[in-house]
């Protein structure tokens, strides 16, 4: 259970990082951002967690405010794997789970 726990936070930390990068390179991009190379590279990585925050989302969400969701949901998931991790190493002891 504690592999699953860690498999997950892990993945929800490799989407926020990269959705955080996205959103900065957007910023600092700015319209000519479908033309950089490292923003289409980021879009790849993060289309699986956008696509899945787009079919949660109800349909009031406007499209550029999707990656944001996305964003906000991979936090979610994050606390809470944390939060599930914590209580697995205080149950097994903390010296299992280093």
């Amino acid at each position: 259970m504690l592999m699953l726990t860690m498999a997950m936070k892990l993945i929800a930390e490799i989407a926020l990082m990269a959705l955080l990068g996205r959103g900065l390179l957007a910023l600092l991009a700015g319209a000519g951002r479908q033309s950089n190379p490292f923003y289409r590279v980021l879009a790849v990585i993060t289309s699986p967690f956008v696509r899945a925050a787009r079919w949660v989302s109800p349909r009031l969400v406007l499209d550029q405010h999707v990656p944001l969701v996305a964003f906000l949901l991979m936090a979610i998931v994050w606390m809470a794997a944390t939060v599930v991790k914590i209580s697995l190493c205080l149950e097994a002891g903390v010296q299992t789970c280093r």
